[in-house]
């Protein structure tokens, strides 16, 4: 999984990283956005662009943000897009 959309966009859904995806890997849920893991190109143009700072590497994702890696692929065993 390149990125992970963490905390901060819980219930914020600025949209931002669903604009300038260039693989269109970006959903909507319930909450919060998600990236797919298995279309993301790992460009970091999501990263770059949101306002509140939600989107990290995986590999950088703040311990006291690691539940949003499992989020993420949960919500991907139920999607349906």
């Amino acid at each position: 999984m390149p990125f992970v959309i963490t905390s901060p966009c819980m219930h914020e859904k600025a949209g931002d990283c669903v604009d300038v995806c260039p693989v269109d890997c970006i959903a909507k849920g319930e909450d919060q956005f998600y990236i797919d893991p298995d279309i993301c190109i790992d460009c970091g143009a999501c990263e770059a662009v949101c306002p509140v700072t939600a989107i990290y590497h995986e590999e950088e994702v703040p311990p006291e943000e690691q539940a949003y890696i499992q989020k993420a692929i949960d919500f991907y065993k139920t999607y349906e897009g």
